[in-house]
């Protein structure tokens, strides 16, 4: 499929450069020159003028949600200060993934953003450090990977019994709340 794109691509491109329709026009005397069909093409912009006028510039979410972000980022290479045993298993595998998935989809949307992709690549390599770290700590109490994975695992379960446990409450509270 893709060398039929690439095809397609040359024989509708090649009609014109032939006849310089388009944005490729002979001009009197020259070979083909690119024509902007932008009013002022011809003048420069400044780096701020272009990082303004910018699908992905400062006056959009594109450029603040990677600022933001950062400070997960911060916030995680902090911790790696912190013995192993007081970090949290689930917030690390939280931040692990999420720099997984949104680091591909910020590759794949239309601007493509490569600022909040860079953001989201080191958020997933802070994670996978930090989940190590567990890892390797819950190894070296029991000296056997089986013993911690399966500590790994009940760390996931109880926190997520918590959470459920936490919103149930949540909901029998506010249903006392309406009646």
């Amino acid at each position: 499929m893709s060398s039929r794109l690439g095809f397609r691509f040359l024989n509708n491109t090649r009609f014109a450069f032939r006849n310089g329709s388009g944005p490729f026009r002979r001009q009197a005397g020259q070979g083909f020159r690119f024509q902007s069909s932008e009013a002022g093409a011809g003048e420069q912009q400044s780096t701020f003028q272009r990082m303004w006028n910018s699908p992905v510039g400062v006056k959009t979410v594109h450029f603040w949600a990677p600022v933001m972000k950062w400070a997960l980022v911060i916030a995680g290479i902090s911790d790696f200060q912190r013995p192993a045993e007081k970090l949290s298993l689930t917030q690390n595998m939280a931040l692990m993934g999420t720099g997984a998935i949104w680091t591909r989809w910020c590759l794949i949307i239309k601007p493509r953003n490569v600022l909040l992709a860079a953001v989201n690549f080191f958020l997933g390599c802070v994670g996978v450090v930090q989940v190590s770290r567990i890892y390797m700590y819950n190894k070296s109490l029991e000296n056997s990977p089986v013993e911690a994975a399966k500590d790994l695992e009940k760390e996931a379960v109880d926190s997520a019994k918590g959470v459920v446990t936490a919103t149930e409450d949540a909901v029998k509270t506010a249903v006392e709340k309406t009646k």
